[in-house]
Parts: C-alpha cells; structure tokens; sequence
C-alpha cells in the first residue's frame, strides 16, 4: 500500500474525488498568495516606517484605503469559494445514492476495530441488539430473525466491487471515531449512539486502508482496517464463500389420504 502515498495528497480511487482534490489544491494556492501577499506588505511596511533620522513617528496613521481594498476582495473571493466550489461539491458528497443502486454496509467501530456487518445475497439486514453484542457477535446479531440467517459479520476488512456505490452507516460502541478511507476522499466521525451514513464509489481496484483519524484511546494506533476493492464477479465469489449456509426447508409431509374398503 505504500505507492498510494507520497509527498502530495494520497492516489485518488474516488469517483468523486477529482472535485475534491480541485477544490483542496484551489483553497491552498489562495493561502499561498495570502501569505506572500501580507508578507511582502509587512516587509514594506517595516521598510518604509522604520526607525531613521529626520522622521518622527506620529499618533495618527496614514489615511489611505489599499488595505480596506485588499480584505473586501479576500471577503468577496471566500464568499465565491464557499458558494461556486465548496458548497455544491459538499452537496454531491452527501447526497446518498438511491439505495436500490447502492450496497449498503453496516460499520460498527469500537476499541480497536472496526466491525462491519453485511446484509447477505437477500440483501436485507438483519435485527441486532445491544444486549446480544459479545466478542464472537461483535454487532449483536439476532440469529433467530430469518433475514439475519444470511448475513456476514467479518473484522476490519471491508470488501467491496468496483464501479458500484457503496453507503456505509457508520456507529460506534464505545467512544468517538473516525472513519478515514484517504483514497477515497472520506472522513467522518462515528459517535455513538448515532447512525451515520456516508457513502463513495470506487474506480479502481486494490487493497487499500481503513484508517481512525480520532484518538480513540490507548491503542488507538491499532485500529486499522483494510478496504478490498474487487471486480463485481470477484466480490460475490466472497459474498458467497463467507456467507452463512441457510438450511434448506423441510420438506412438508402430506399425510396419506385414509383408503376406504368396500364392504361386500
């Protein structure tokens, strides 16, 4: 995984995240200018209003309005920023996929691990409860319910096929986390008690990392996961290997019909 990163900012594996990239390389060449902007203005100013023979420094400053310029145009080219590029992007990234367009995942984090639940081939997730939560059913599955008997539960490997939106309801155990996929361009905190969705679409295929940018503890370095992107035909050959076999139904007896003798 170390040829993702390097000195800029990590591969890109997003559908969406060129715009995001777009927007961060924008929002850091104008901090660029600002800053080699005021720096040349405070060295002119140190220049012209040192300390010298035959000036005297006075109470009352210079009148002249350059600097009242200058902010009004930073305020106005924000302004633009906010509303032309980060608030329609901000939109995109949050604006879930139809869920019938979707896979929908469960991630369920805790101290030190992220637990991810799978609704299985049926598609429909089954019922969990708190109290069922242990280290073996780390999400408190409800086996009983028949829309659980298929469902996968697997730790800190996040299978999913390329091309395809995936939503990920993100919750948490224990404390607050936070969910980092760096080539995917997502992050967003996990806190507890809340279900919260977020969702990317892969492009590419490979292994990359499932990362917790919230210090979540004292082993918090361990809770590092993996995000398998693969081909669609690859990702159900998985789905199907690491789901639950259902039993098939018994099949019903019908109960012979009484034969009825003539009498002679």
């Amino acid at each position: 995984m170390q040829k993702y990163y390097g000195w800029g900012l990590p591969y890109n594996a997003s559908a969406y995240g060129a715009d995001v990239d777009r927007l961060i390389y924008l929002l850091h060449g104008f901090m660029i200018l600002l800053f080699v902007g005021w720096l040349i203005f405070l060295v002119v100013a140190l220049f012209k209003f040192r300390s010298r023979p035959g000036h005297q420094a006075t109470y009352k400053p210079d009148h002249f309005k350059a600097p009242t310029y200058i902010e009004v145009g930073v305020a106005l080219f924000e302004a633009f920023l906010l509303i032309g590029f980060s608030f329609p992007i901000a939109k995109h990234v949050r604006t879930l996929p139809p869920k019938g367009e979707a896979l929908e995942v469960r991630v369920v984090a805790e101290q030190f691990a992220w637990n991810i639940h799978y609704p299985g081939p049926d598609g429909v997730f089954g019922k969990t409860d708190i109290q069922l939560m242990v280290p073996a059913n780390p999400v408190g599955l409800d086996r009983n319910d028949p829309a659980a008997k298929d469902d996968i539960t697997v730790i800190n490997q996040l299978h999913v096929p390329v091309n395809k939106p995936v939503i990920v309801h993100l919750s948490s155990k224990d404390v607050i986390h936070s969910f980092f996929l760096p080539v995917m361009r997502v992050k967003q905190d996990v806190i507890p008690g809340q279900n919260v969705p977020v969702w990317f679409q892969a492009k590419d295929t490979g292994n990359f990392e499932i990362a917790c940018a919230q210090l979540c503890g004292l082993g918090h370095y361990r809770m590092r996961g993996f995000l398998i992107v693969e081909q669609p035909e690859q990702f159900a050959a998985w789905q199907a290997k690491y789901a639950p076999k259902v039993p098939a139904p018994a099949p019903v007896q019908t109960p012979a019909s009484p034969v009825t003798v003539a009498k002679e």
